[in-house]
């Protein structure tokens, strides 16, 4: 009887093991066709296409981005200009916006569990944001078929996979591995106009305010014989999408005027990015396979590939690049000034958001790894010289590490978290991980994270907070439970002089 009992549970568990590890594996179909199947030689690949591509900053955090799926050697340096913008971006969940080049169907299909394989490795499916806009939602619907032999949403993986590469996590059971950042795969149907702003609705509330969802849209543009019509009709559809007139751009696709095969998911993109606020596309390349190859030739097939970028909108107190830049500048200054000759950088600024009373923390990385970060959490001098005095703090100041030299200083990159003011929150529940940073607080205890820290870590809420507790704040993991103990949340802007092009 216990040997029987025993044989059960074996079963069970083998099964089990087995369902978890090989179940819902959605394998690649265009490895080795729209792009190399070895591993090295995609990689190589990218590699070679992002070293090339010089994105124009998108002017704040990207929410979107509109790329190409045609075959690597076509459109995959089209393609790059976008990932680059968002590579190292401490993302949490990628929705995919594909389109059916073989399957009719209305509405959209998604695919709900398990995870996708490229030959870069696998990405696991985020089934709670999945299941948060397919439940009780008949236009957007759970369906794995619509993915068998599609390529747009699969051509967008290995551009992911290597531009967003630091939550990276070791198969246990394999070389194939995994990625703490998850995916949404949708392919988009034949849509009327309301679907489109249905669908837009439901990811718009299930993404609430969260700011670690990037969405890309799958999209070629212009598909005929003609290089002449694709550069009048592209010229067209690209201003329509420039001017973010969703309507227009439907009613457009429905009468020949627009061409673009992911037509109706660049629909729901930018009524979702408008219903969002955001106000401006930047348009970073574009092209078509007739000048990627050469061969102007009427007759010949031609194919329009774009690239472009939206970002989240900024906030009334929100940096742009040249202040960054600025502070940026100040904070190298700063501690330059300092290892030579110990005394303070002398600096003065006219603008008046530099010189608005707010909190800042200044992070120094080398070769990846940390070296240094001191802040001051609220505002009592002007943001320039808090950034200088922190700056200073962070390479002489921090109990952590020995003071940086000015050797060091030349291989130290310098990041900036700019913070807004303090709130108080009732519980943790109203904590949102990626989102918001928290400074916790008990008797003379207190301990902060900036918001980066949860998504670098990959940590869970708890995570985030017993780590807080534990060893920022020298207090029990779990004090943050406790009544007595007082949680704030913050938000920050983050910038670094390696997206700045320092």
């Amino acid at each position: 009887m216990c040997k029987k009992i025993i044989s059960n549970f074996v079963f069970i568990f083998v099964f089990w093991l087995y369902a978890i590890c090989f179940a819902s594996i959605k394998e690649p179909d265009f490895a080795g066709k729209f792009y190399p199947a070895s591993k090295e030689e995609l990689s190589r690949m990218i590699d070679g296409f992002l070293e090339k591509a010089e994105p124009v900053p998108a002017g704040g955090e990207v929410l979107m981005l509109i790329s190409p799926h045609a075959g690597y050697g076509y459109s995959g340096p089209t393609a790059a200009f976008g990932y680059k913008l968002i590579r190292n971006k401490p993302y949490k969940t990628v929705i995919v916006l594909g389109t059916s080049h073989h399957k009719a169907f209305n509405g959209a299909a998604v695919y709900g569990q398990g995870s996708f394989l490229t030959s870069l490795g696998r990405i696991s499916i985020d089934e709670e944001f999945v299941k948060s806009i397919t439940e009780g939602n008949p236009e957007i619907f759970l369906d794995e078929s619509a993915f068998k032999n599609e390529h747009s949403v699969e051509v967008q993986l290995p551009f992911l996979q290597k531009v967003l590469p630091n939550s990276y996590l070791p198969d246990k059971t394999g070389s194939t591995g995994n990625y703490r950042w998850k995916i949404v795969p949708v392919i988009i149907g034949d849509c009327s106009l309301e679907t489109c702003k249905h669908i837009s609705g439901l990811l718009k509330n299930a993404i609430g305010e969260r700011r670690d969802v990037l969405l890309v849209v799958s999209t070629d543009m212009y598909h005929g014989y003609d290089f002449k019509e694709a550069e009048k009709i592209d010229t067209f559809t690209l201003g329509l999408i420039e001017k973010m007139a969703y309507e227009e751009l439907y009613y457009a696709l429905r009468d020949g005027k627009a061409s673009a095969c992911g037509g109706f998911a660049s629909v729901i993109a930018l009524s979702l990015a408008k219903d969002i606020g955001c106000n401006k596309v930047e348009v970073l390349n574009q092209t078509n396979s007739a000048l990627v190859t050469g061969n102007l030739t009427k007759g010949d097939w031609t194919v329009g590939y774009l690239s472009c970028a939206i970002a989240y909108p900024k906030g009334e107190n929100m940096l742009n690049n040249q202040q960054k830049k600025e502070l940026l500048k100040i904070a190298r200054d700063s501690i330059a000034t300092y290892l030579k000759t110990g005394k303070k950088l002398q600096v003065s600024q006219s603008d008046p958001l530099l010189n608005q009373k707010t909190g800042s923390f200044v992070t120094l990385n080398m070769h990846g790894n940390l070296r240094g970060c001191i802040g001051n959490l609220i505002g009592n001098a002007p943001l320039y010289l808090t950034v200088r005095d922190m700056a200073v703090e962070a390479a002489v100041g921090d109990l952590r590490f020995s003071a940086l030299s000015l050797s060091e200083l030349e291989e130290t990159e310098i990041e900036i978290s700019v913070l807004s003011a303090l709130n108080r929150v009732v519980s943790a529940d109203d904590i949102k991980l990626g989102m918001h940073g928290v400074l916790v607080r008990k008797g003379v205890h207190s301990g902060v994270f900036l918001p980066q820290v949860a998504t670098e870590t990959g940590w869970s809420k708890e995570e985030f907070l017993n780590n807080l507790c534990a060893h920022k704040a020298g207090l029990p993991a779990d004090a943050w439970r406790d009544k007595n103990t007082e949680l704030y949340v913050f938000t920050a802007e983050v910038f670094s002089e390696k997206e700045q092009g320092e």
